[in-house]
């Protein structure tokens, strides 16, 4: 990998500008200020574009001090990679036994949550193309949708699902995380809205795969029992 990249160019003041000052800081925090650095240049550029000066420089620190921590970029990628999935798959742990779908609603806010506070670590978390979605890289994407997959399993209280009820699962997930993207990039929808919006698009995904299944049409009719008067 070369010394200067294109993200270094944009990251990097105009001339006359200077470097961020260098300080005296613990092992952790040092290492925690370069994993944030590298998820605020993973998320606008790709992995291959963004170079250890590129980090070093954005951190107010050396390459040789990026290299003693983690050893090369992939390493540094990686370990910010599972710093993110980490504080999202915690954010994603359930907090109450209410209704189905006012658990699910309350999960989505606390995933926006994270979308919001951390938005480098989440758009560094799922930009990118398959080419950056393989091996370890992809494991680690992996985790974060199976926690949300065995939080939902758990709100709706199914413990096996069938394949339709998976593959439309998996689907309202892809719409959840697409949705945060799109957020992020253009913020020209309410959170509050955003979030009603794509708990109404689960049912209305569990309405069409209840068409084509029976566990899906008796989910759907629970859910719809237990849905609050006066709601939806």
């Amino acid at each position: 990998m070369g010394s200067t990249s294109g993200a270094a160019e944009q990251a990097r003041p105009a001339a006359g500008g200077a470097r961020p000052a260098r300080r005296r800081l613990s092992v952790d925090r040092r290492r925690e200020e370069l994993m944030m650095a590298a998820l605020e240049l993973f998320s606008r550029h790709d992995a291959e574009d963004v170079s250890i000066d590129d980090v070093a420089f954005a951190a107010g620190a050396s390459r040789a001090l990026v290299y003693h921590y983690f050893g090369g970029k992939q390493e540094l990628y990686v370990a910010a990679l599972k710093s993110a999935a980490a504080q999202l798959e915690a954010r994603l742990r359930p907090h109450q036994d209410g209704r189905p779908l006012e658990e699910m609603a309350e999960g989505l806010t606390r995933y926006f949550d994270f979308v919001e506070e951390h938005a480098a670590g989440f758009a560094a978390l799922l930009r990118g193309g398959p080419a950056n979605r393989s091996g370890e890289i992809g494991e680690i994407v992996d985790s974060v949708r199976q926690r949300l997959f065995r939080l939902i399993m758990k709100q709706m209280r199914v413990d096996e699902p069938g394949p339709v009820l998976r593959i439309t699962l998996r689907s309202w997930i892809a719409s959840v995380e697409t949705a945060g993207l799109d957020w992020l990039e253009h913020r020209d929808v309410g959170r509050p809205g955003l979030e009603r919006l794509l708990i109404d698009q689960m049912v209305a995904l569990l309405g069409a795969a209840a068409r084509h299944d029976a566990q899906v049409a008796r989910l759907l009719a629970d859910l719809e029992a237990d849905r609050p008067a006066g709601s939806g």
